[in-house]
């Protein structure tokens, strides 16, 4: 009956680190270049 949990979940489980870990990094981009901003020329 569970043979079908691992084609399912691990996938899923891809794609939402993959999520994670993309709006992780635009979030520290955004921080950084916003601080730059800040800092003025």
């Amino acid at each position: 009956m569970w043979d079908w949990f691992p084609y399912v979940f691990f996938p899923f489980k891809i794609i939402v680190l993959g999520v994670g870990m993309f709006y992780a990094i635009k979030w520290h981009r955004d921080q950084e270049n916003k601080e730059k901003e800040n800092r003025g020329p």
